[in-house]
């Protein structure tokens, strides 16, 4: 790793105590040779002492624009380049960015403008306008949403060199062919529904392996871009961690189970005994598991898994003899054997005496610690209404390093009149803020408070993470005549993010939690002032005279501490005690060190193990009791028919709905509505859309999933009776889309105002037509429902959905 991208290098850099000479007109920093030592590239952002706010402060000078590293890529020749951006909206604002950005040549201009007007006569519905500036210029986005026809349209200008920059989401790693002579990754993390997580290396690899046209680039360049979250040491964390072992998506299915099992079917002639046809043609179950054990799990997993196993049970050996040298009696053995009988008595008094302070201490320090919180809620609801005042919150992280967070109050979490809110309160998940906790005979209940820090981010805290209260704040007038005040303004720009909460500390009074504000609180973050700038008088006074009382037994409680250790210190013996100590607690890090490799070991053992046939077993206990199948027999019946037929996330689910007499009295269009709301998963509204609207469906349609919902209960209790875990899909929300698209509506007509993105309705519809397109091919289906699916299918089937090419 380059010395000069770590963190102690910038750090000295910025340092005003840093001291500078000239070396033949160059800068350069003089450090002392004492203090540089022999650093790991990776550790040293943790062997300095930074607050979070100093590394954050110091990570955003150096973060780049986008119109910055896009011109080093332009100088250095390294385009075209493919730049992941982990969302659709981020590509489209970086396009829209840089749309004025010019990288192509007056003939490249001339041809895409030609290409354009091409597609635009042949697909008109399918051009995104507002992607056309930026298009013009050598500049396009890739992503789900978008319709699959203008991606193919944006991927093949790009084969051509008509595209030089294509700013796409993590999809297209993993997708269709279309390499680049750069690859730029714009964050080493991405935000999933539980905060951020880091990338890992297969991802990171698989996205740097786009870098390098075969046959055309000698060398492929990928570009990580710094970020305030990331820097350097994180990178080299990722790059140097190795790739993860492959791991087999294999998953039983009811349809896989079916297919494997099945034998005869009900016979509807039936013989004259009345009996059913049982052609013994079916697999039993021991042959089924001999097939599933034939899987790339269990290919892949099975040396490695020995090997892993192996490894696992050395190391779980080698703690438990460790742990042995631990252990107070070990301990007590050990000095027993090194010390004198006399040394030996002292410090073995001593010890017992200074483990009973020690004890009495914690229960002091918990009990100011009550004392303080408990003082600091009777403060915070004084601040409930009128101005919002200015705040000081602290906690330390992992590496025990202090950080405080200026910020501004804004209220407890429970005067938000919202639903969302309200769910998060009674949500175990944030923390065991609703548990109350005894102090001396009296019961306390942390409660959860909002704040908006100085660098725009949302903390969710109690009382245990306060550090300091100010009298001064935001005055309680609001920015307009007759509007909001700042708090109501607050509380509402809050309920507009999704709640999505990285929890950065924690205590047995609750969590702290952090989310990143929005460009509308910006402005009023800004408006937090620096710590330093606050006076003491401003502060204020919160001490009870039962918290000065706890704090002065915690104070003298820890003076008698210290003595004794000195006393203890100060003994004959202390020397080779000290050794001996020295050595238990060389011995716990060791322990630590295998356990935690113990726990990789286990989690990769866990991934390697396979889980088919369990899965397999589940299913065929619910295709047993719902009558589908005879696992005894191999007698399939028409309903398991249907299911084995159909292709779909839960084949059994599907058959169900489709062979319901319900679905016979629908027309084509309310058809394909009711087989939307069964294929919808994972398709979303999209919030920063400029309107939320999308189509309503008819009474007809909604009366009839309101009636199959009824069905879906009941299957999702069996499922639930034998552990399987197969959703079973159906939902309202977009059925009205499909319903009409289905009566005729051009897609103009149906994508004006709507919240949903192009390739997202696009996804969904094409779903629709699949199932439709299944229905007449089903076996024992009635010929009524497979004529109005035949005649659904044939009217969604049109421009621009016809002519999709992915």
């Amino acid at each position: 790793m380059n010395r000069k991208l770590r963190m102690s290098h910038v750090q000295n850099i910025s340092s005003p105590k840093s001291e500078f000479y000239y070396v033949k007109g160059k800068r350069k920093v003089r450090t002392n040779k004492n203090e540089q030592g022999n650093r790991s590239p990776l550790d040293i952002s943790k062997q300095v002492q930074l607050s979070k706010h100093e590394v954050t402060n110091m990570r955003r000078s150096q973060v780049p624009l986008i119109r910055e590293t896009l011109s080093q890529l332009w100088e250095n020749d390294m385009l075209p380049a493919i730049w992941f951006i982990f969302s659709r909206r981020g590509c489209d604002a970086a396009v829209e960015y840089i749309e004025d950005c010019r990288l192509l040549h007056d003939c490249e201009a001339s041809e895409v403008e030609l290409e354009l007007r091409r597609f635009r006569m042949q697909y008109p519905d399918a051009v995104r306008e507002n992607a056309v500036k930026g298009l013009l210029r050598g500049v396009a986005a890739h992503h789900a949403g978008c319709l699959p026809l203008w991606k193919s349209f944006i991927e093949e200008l790009f084969q051509r060199g008509l595209v030089k920059v294509v700013f796409a989401t993590e999809t297209l790693a993993a997708g269709i062919n279309m390499p680049a002579r750069t690859a730029v990754i714009s964050s080493l993390s991405k935000r999933i529904d539980a905060g951020r997580q880091l990338l890992t290396p297969n991802n990171l690899f698989q996205m740097a392996g786009r870098a390098g046209r075969r046959g055309i680039d000698t060398v492929g360049h990928s570009v990580l871009v710094q970020t305030t979250n990331e820097g350097p040491e994180e990178c080299c964390d990722v790059i140097f961690a190795g790739l993860e072992p492959l791991v087999s998506q294999f998953t039983a299915s009811y349809g896989m189970v079916l297919n494997l099992l099945a034998g005869s079917k009900v016979t509807h002639k039936q013989k004259e005994s009345g009996d059913v046809k049982a052609k013994r043609s079916g697999r039993t179950l021991e042959e089924a598991r001999k097939l599933v054990e034939q899987s790339f799990g269990n290919y892949v997993g099975s040396n490695v898994m020995v090997a892993a196993k192996e490894e696992l049970e050395r190391i779980q050996k080698d703690i438990q003899h460790l742990s042995s040298e631990i252990t107070d009696e070990f301990i007590d053995r050990k000095c027993r054997k090194e010390l004198s009988e006399e040394d030996y008595a002292e410090i073995s008094l001593l010890q017992n005496k200074l483990k009973e302070e020690k004890k009495i201490r914690n229960e002091l320090k918990k009990r100011m610690e009550l004392e303080r919180m408990a003082a600091w809620k009777t403060q915070l609801e004084e601040f409930e209404s009128g101005h919002l005042p200015f705040m000081c919150l602290q906690y330390k992280d992992k590496d025990s390093v202090h950080h405080t967070i200026p910020a501004v109050f804004i209220g407890s979490l429970s005067s938000f009149d919202d639903q969302k809110i309200a769910s998060m309160l009674e949500d175990d998940s944030i923390g065991p803020g609703k548990q109350e906790v005894d102090s001396e005979g009296q019961h306390f209940c942390p409660s959860y408070y909002v704040a908006l820090s100085s660098d725009n981010s949302w903390y969710l805290f109690t009382e245990k993470w306060i550090k300091t209260v100010y009298q001064t704040g935001l005055p309680a007038v609001p920015s307009v005549e007759g509007g909001p005040l700042p708090r109501e303004t607050l509380k509402q720009l809050l309920l507009r993010e999704d709640m999505i909460w990285d929890k950065i500390a924690k205590s047995e009074h609750g969590f702290l939690l952090c989310m990143d504000g929005s460009l509308d609180t910006w402005s009023w973050s800004l408006n937090v002032p620096v710590l330093n700038s606050l006076s003491e008088d401003d502060k204020v006074e919160r001490f009870s005279q039962e918290h000065q009382a706890a704090v002065e037994s915690h104070k003298q409680q820890r003076r008698k501490v210290s003595q004794l250790k000195k006393t203890i210190r100060s003994t004959k013996g202390f020397r080779e005690f000290q050794k001996i100590i020295d050595m238990r607690n060389f011995t716990k890090e060791k322990i630590e060190r295998l356990e935690a490799r113990s726990r990789r070991l286990t989690r990769r053992i866990m991934q390697i193990e396979p889980t088919g046939w369990k899965e397999f077993l589940q299913i065929s206990n619910v295709i047993q009791e719902a009558r589908v199948l005879d696992i005894n027999t191999q007698v399939i019946y028409p309903l398991g028919e249907t299911a084995a037929a159909i292709r779909g996330e839960n084949e059994l689910w599907l058959a169900m709905v489709l062979r319901n007499k319900v679905l016979l009295d629908l027309k084509p269009s309310q058809l394909a509505a009711v087989c939307g709301s069964l294929v919808s998963e994972g398709i979303k509204l999209r919030p920063w859309k400029n309107s939320s609207f999308v189509y309503e469906p008819s009474s007809v349609v909604v009366g009839v999933i309101n009636y199959l919902e009824e069905q879906r209960n009941s299957l999702l209790d069996l499922q639930e009776k034998h552990g399987v875990k197969i959703p079973c899909e159906i939902d309202t929300q977009f059925a009205g889309m499909v319903e009409a698209w289905a009566s005729g509506l051009t897609w103009r007509e149906i994508m004006m105002d709507s919240a949903m993105d192009d390739g997202d309705l696009a996804r969904l519809l094409r779903r629709t037509m699949d199932l439709l397109a299944q229905i007449p091919k089903l076996p024992d289906i009635d010929p009524v429902l497979q004529k109005n699916a035949q005649i659904a299918c044939s009217v969604m089937d049109r421009v621009p959905l016809s002519e999709l090419a992915g």
